[in-house]
C-alpha cells in the first residue's frame, strides 16, 4: 500500500455565482489560458477562446470530452453558466424519457434522475482536473425563502439558482464556492435611528465571499478572509500555486494558444494549429472536405441536432441510412420530417450509440444489423 504525505499539487474546481451582471464570466477570463463553454452567450463581447454554443446537453458533454483527450488546448475549462447548462440537461432527459416536465416522472423522481445526469457532467470535469486543467463554473444566485424546523418565522437566502438536487452536489465537488454580491450600506439619513426614521442605501462595492453565512453558501479550503473585494488578484496565488509545485512535465507544458480573434479591421492572424471539428471559435476556414459535411446539413434541421452533425462531419445521408437500418423511417424520408420527440430523444439524446453506429456502417459498407 502506498501512503504519502504533505501537500498534493492538483488543479483546482472553483464556483463561482453571483447575482447577474456583477461580472462572473470577466472573473472567469482572468484564469490562466481559459477556453470558454458559454451556455448563454454572455462571452460574445469578451475576447476569450470559446466553443460553439452549446445546444444540447449532449454537445456540451463532447465540448468536455474534447478538452479531456487534448489537454494542451487550454489550461484552464470554463462552464458558463451551471443553470443554463442544467437546462440544456433537463431537456435531454425529458425527450429521451418522454416527458413534458420532470414532474412526470413521479414525486421527487424526475429530479433524482435528473441529479444523476448532471452528476456526470461533474465526473467527467473532476477527469479533466486530472490532466491538469482547472475548472471553472459559474452559476447565476436567487433568493430562496429558508424556514428551519422549530423555529419561528423564515429569511432570505443566496443560492445557486439550480435545481434543490443539484446545488449541493455542485457544492461538494468543488474546492471552493465563491458567492459575488453588491454589497449595499443602510445609511439613517433623518437622525431617527435606522430601525423608526428614514434609510438610505449606499455603497455598491463589489465583494466576493469565501465562507458559509446563514445567508448565502460558499465554501473556501485555502484560508481566505471571508470577505473580498470580487477581483481574480485576490485567489492569483492558489490557482498559479499548482504550477508552481507541480513536478509533472505533461502539466508544466505551455498550453498552445487558442486560435487568434478576429481584429476590429476584420482581418484575422493565422492559427499555427488549426483544431477542425472542435467548434471552437475564430477558427481558419473550412477545408474542402470538412465543407462538404458543413453543405450536407441543410437548414431545416433541428439546431441542436445540426450541431452535432457539423462537430462529427456526419451527413444527412448518415443519418438516414442509420434510422432506415433500425426501421424507424424509411431511407429516402428526410430529417425535416422526423417527429420532433424522436429527433431530441433518439438522435441527439443518444447521439453516442447512433454514431457509433454510424462509423460502424461507413467501416463496413454494409447495414450491420439483423
Amino acid at each position: 500500500m502506498n501512503i504519502t504525505r504533505g501537500k498534493k499539487a492538483t488543479a483546482k474546481k472553483i464556483v463561482i455565482y453571483g447575482t447577474e451582471g456583477i461580472g462572473k464570466s470577466t472573473f472567469a477570463s482572468k484564469f490562466p489560458n481559459p477556453l470558454f463553454i458559454d451556455t448563454e452567450d454572455s462571452t460574445k463581447d469578451m475576447d476569450v477562446a470559446r466553443f460553439d454554443k452549446p445546444t444540447s446537453w449532449t454537445m456540451l458533454l463532447q465540448q468536455v470530452k474534447y478538452v479531456l483527450n487534448n489537454p494542451e488546448c487550454c489550461r484552464t475549462l470554463v462552464i458558463d453558466t451551471a443553470d443554463w447548462a442544467e437546462q440544456l440537461e433537463i431537456a435531454s432527459l425529458c425527450a429521451q424519457k418522454g416527458w413534458s416536465g420532470l414532474e412526470d416522472a413521479g414525486y421527487g423522481k424526475g429530479y433524482q434522475y435528473s441529479a444523476e445526469e448532471f452528476g456526470k457532467l461533474l465526473n467527467l470535469l473532476s477527469d479533466v482536473t486530472e490532466k491538469g486543467i482547472h475548472i471553472v463554473i459559474t452559476a447565476h444566485a436567487w433568493l430562496r425563502k429558508i424556514e428551519l424546523p422549530d423555529e419561528m418565522g423564515a429569511y432570505d437566502h443566496w443560492e445557486m439558482k439550480t435545481s434543490k438536487k443539484v446545488a449541493p452536489m455542485i457544492r461538494e465537488w468543488a474546492d471552493a464556492v465563491l458567492f459575488a454580491n453588491y454589497k449595499t450600506i443602510v445609511v439613517n439619513v433623518d437622525g431617527q435611528g435606522a430601525q423608526k426614521g428614514k434609510n438610505k442605501a449606499q455603497g455598491g462595492a463589489r465583494v466576493m465571499y469565501t465562507a458559509h453565512h446563514p445567508c448565502w453558501d460558499a465554501k473556501n479550503r485555502y484560508g481566505l478572509p471571508e470577505e473580498m473585494p470580487f477581483n481574480y488578484a485576490g485567489i492569483a496565488h492558489i490557482i498559479d500555486g499548482f504550477r508552481a509545485v507541480s513536478n509533472d512535465p505533461v502539466k508544466n507544458k505551455p498550453a498552445e494558444t487558442a486560435p487568434a480573434p478576429v481584429k476590429a479591421e476584420g482581418k484575422k492572424e493565422e492559427a499555427s494549429q488549426p483544431m477542425p471539428g472542435t467548434g471552437l471559435t475564430n477558427q481558419p476556414p473550412a477545408t474542402p472536405e470538412e465543407q462538404i459535411f458543413m453543405d450536407s446539413n441543410p437548414d431545416n434541421i433541428p439546431q441542436a441536432l445540426k450541431d452535432l452533425m457539423r462537430e462529427n462531419q456526419v451527413t444527412e445521408w448518415d443519418i438516414q441510412n442509420v434510422v432506415a437500418a433500425r426501421g424507424y423511417y424509411p431511407g429516402d424520408v428526410p430529417i425535416e420530417k422526423y417527429d420532433a420527440g424522436f429527433i431530441q430523444g433518439v438522435l441527439v439524446g443518444a447521439w453516442g450509440k447512433v454514431y457509433e453506429m454510424i462509423q460502424t456502417m461507413r467501416e463496413k459498407q454494409e447495414i450491420p444489423f439483423n
